[in-house]
């Protein structure tokens, strides 16, 4: 799903962003959250070398975004899961184990959370770095 080999994360500039992927999940501490379900947004900045696909022009020298939001909508309609800061780690996890980056940043927004009180959004980032 990319080519070639990660430097260490402390080396690498570069960096994929794909934002705003959306998808129905049914995440939450209430049983209501679980039966309804509600959207989850995600943010996704990967961290990678895009030398060789800069140098040769072909989508397997890179992490292919369109690969990236199909399993990232995936994860979201997966579970239920009880608290987002889950959603984040199976994310993060998934990302280090299918796409050749060094490191990545996972946003959660989930911004119909059942809160009392007027909100604009809650959410979760997280930075993980391959091992």
């Amino acid at each position: 799903m990319g080519g070639g080999s990660s430097p260490a994360p402390t080396d690498v500039r570069d960096r994929i962003c794909l934002s705003g992927i959306t998808a129905i999940g049914h995440h939450g501490v209430f049983e209501h959250e679980k039966r309804n379900g509600q959207p989850f947004v995600v943010d996704v900045v990967l961290y990678t070398d895009i030398r060789p696909a800069e140098a040769s022009d072909e989508v397997s020298d890179t992490a292919h975004y369109g690969e990236l939001a199909e399993r990232v909508k995936d994860e979201i309609t997966a579970g239920p899961y009880n608290l987002i800061e889950k959603l984040a780690g199976r994310l993060a996890s998934m990302v280090l184990a299918e796409f050749d980056v060094a490191a990545v940043d996972i946003t959660v927004h989930k911004p119909k959370a059942p809160i009392e009180v007027p909100f604009g959004d809650v959410s979760i980032h997280i930075h993980r770095e391959r091992e």
